[in-house]
């Protein structure tokens, strides 16, 4: 059944899960790095060189998770995002802005990026939204951004609000030559299985095509009007196609992340019981008075 036909209202857990929004990875991130503060930080302490599945897998684990784990399981996914963030900050140089990955403001820009890349995508693949369920929506996510640390009170008050703050936003956007070079990384990887790299001329169509055309420029991906007519198409077949295709292979993505999550769950959860039995025999105690007479 098509999502915005569904006899109830619908929720993030209804919409969330689409493979469809893998098509706009590519888009969200360069719009994140085009942010002067989190292009330095990303500049600075992610290797999209080296470890582009890495960083894929731990992004969609932490997106899907924060909108189907259960609070054991999320919190495994936040521990782990945590200790990758907590050296990610500096202070201001006389040439580039300070960044701190707690930064509310920063995390915000993040978090938004998801969310109007996957409402997008939405919308123009699989029908728009009723402005109700859009509203509700648009709600919901938000009180799922403070899992992503970004607290409700931080998100515009309304739809109307983000899209003003959306657009006051691109205005601050300002690729640098290190963020393009990590774009280029993003765009053309080179870690990555072999059946991956057959998609990616595909992946970089779609991402610019996406992009608003300033950021576009501003990264120096080639667009013309051949590539627009091109993306007019892909977008016409994947919204002819993708509703067609049933939800349980719409859904194979999320349903892989969280498979693998909820056995890293159940893998720590044996080492902590593991670590807590050996604590409490006395003979694997090492301490100072082991052994005294």
């Amino acid at each position: 059944m098509h999502p915005s036909k569904t006899p109830h209202p619908l929720t993030a857990k209804d919409i969330a899960g689409e493979a469809l929004y893998l098509a706009g990875g590519g888009r969200a991130l360069l719009l994140q790095i085009a942010h002067p503060s989190v292009g330095r930080g990303v500049v600075e302490h992610s290797d999209f060189a080296n470890r582009m599945m890495e960083r894929l897998h731990a992004t969609m684990t932490y997106v899907y998770a924060s909108v189907y784990a259960t609070p054991e399981e999320f919190a495994v996914v936040r521990r782990s995002v945590n200790r990758a963030h907590a050296p990610v900050r500096a202070e201001a140089t006389p040439d580039q802005p300070a960044y701190n990955a707690y930064d509310p403001d920063l995390q915000l820009w993040v978090a938004a990026t998801l969310y109007e890349t996957m409402t997008g995508l939405y919308d123009r693949v699989l029908g728009p939204l009723a402005d109700d369920d859009a509203e509700r929506l648009y709600h919901e996510f938000t009180a799922i951004g403070s899992a992503l640390q970004v607290p409700v009170e931080s998100w515009p008050a309304d739809r109307s609000s983000f899209a003003r703050y959306w657009d006051e936003m691109l205005t601050v956007l300002r690729p640098t030559d290190d963020t393009r070079q990590v774009a280029r990384q993003i765009l053309y990887p080179r870690a990555i299985p072999l059946w991956m790299r057959a998609l990616f001329p595909g992946a970089r169509l779609v991402t610019a095509g996406l992009l608003p055309d300033q950021v576009r420029r501003d990264f120096g991906l080639p667009w013309n009007d051949r590539a627009s007519r091109r993306f007019e198409r892909w977008m016409r077949w994947a919204a002819a196609v993708y509703p067609r295709i049933p939800a349980s292979w719409r859904h194979r993505p999320k349903d892989v992340y969280m498979d693998r999550l909820r056995k890293q769950v159940v893998a720590d959860r044996v080492d902590a019981g593991a670590s807590q039995r050996t604590a409490g025999d006395p003979s694997t105690n090492t301490g100072a008075g082991a052994g005294a007479d």
